[in-house]
């Protein structure tokens, strides 16, 4: 996230279960749909089926899609 806001990208934050509206700084969405729509790339930590209709934008070192 430094790295991506250090070169003026807008950073937007999925977590459903985080009670603030900021994490370090960067907008935090609770709609996945609306996360989708608006991101042109995800970053993941683990792939979820979740994100398969924006396989093509999502980012992650989750390589076997299961861990």
């Amino acid at each position: 996230m430094k790295r991506a806001k250090a070169k003026g990208m807008p950073v937007v934050v999925y977590e459903p279960t985080l009670d603030a509206p900021q994490f370090f700084g960067s907008e935090v969405t609770y709609d996945l749909n609306a996360f989708k729509a608006g991101c042109d790339v995800i970053v993941a930590n683990r792939w979820s089926d979740d994100l398969a209709d924006v396989a093509d934008k999502v980012r992650t070192r989750d390589l076997v899609k299961r861990d």
